[in-house]
């Protein structure tokens, strides 16, 4: 019987690692936000799940909600606090329901303690937008601000209106037309955000 050589075993024992590393992951739940909160007929059952997978260099962020209006356009940003003023935020994509309220999203990106916004001077920025809220034709200048927590907006006022929420216009969108937030990670505390327990 012939042994295997040890650079195969080396090489299995390291594609074993890189799987168990990839398959470790961390799960947190999303709760109605403090602006929905406030309306008893505001998306009442709402509710979210994330899950986090590492992937080594970065990690997979998988969205799960139910509970929302169907058919409807939802936006998903990193955030500094889970409630207002939120702080420093990250645009991450859309998320649609569908015809029964429920939909899924998956980002890819730095989701964990290291996640982190720094801006070590102030600089010019491009502006895209005039209207309805402008763009900042320069940045604020900051050290590093970790951003450990997860909020979802609905994709216009008139959405979240028609869910039965407050119509208020927020910037939490491509186009800066978004309605309220929807979902949050206000469970947890404003310093201690979910994705700070991802190693």
């Amino acid at each position: 019987m012939t042994r295997p050589s040890f650079s195969l075993i080396i090489a299995l024992a390291l594609s074993l690692t890189s799987f168990t590393a990839a398959a470790q992951n961390t799960t947190f739940n999303m709760v109605r936000s403090a602006a929905a909160s406030t309306n008893a007929n505001c998306i009442p059952d709402a509710k979210g799940r994330v899950t986090i997978n590492s992937l080594g260099n970065v990690e997979l962020m998988h969205l799960e909600a139910s509970g929302l209006p169907p058919n409807t356009e939802f936006d998903a940003f990193v955030i500094q606090l889970p409630n207002t003023p939120f702080g420093l935020s990250w645009y991450q994509g859309d998320l649609t329901t569908d015809d029964k309220g429920k939909g899924v999203a998956d980002f890819i990106g730095r989701f964990s303690i290291e996640t982190f916004i720094v801006a070590p001077g102030s600089g010019p920025a491009p502006v895209v937008h005039q209207q309805p809220i402008p763009d900042a034709n320069a940045n604020p200048a900051t050290g590093p601000v970790h951003t450990f927590h997860v909020g979802l907006w609905f994709g216009s006022a008139d959405a979240a209106a028609a869910a039965g929420c407050p119509n208020n216009m927020t910037p939490f969108n491509g186009d800066h037309t978004a309605g309220i937030q929807a979902l949050s990670t206000r469970n947890f505390d404003d310093l201690n955000g979910p994705l700070k327990r991802i190693k």
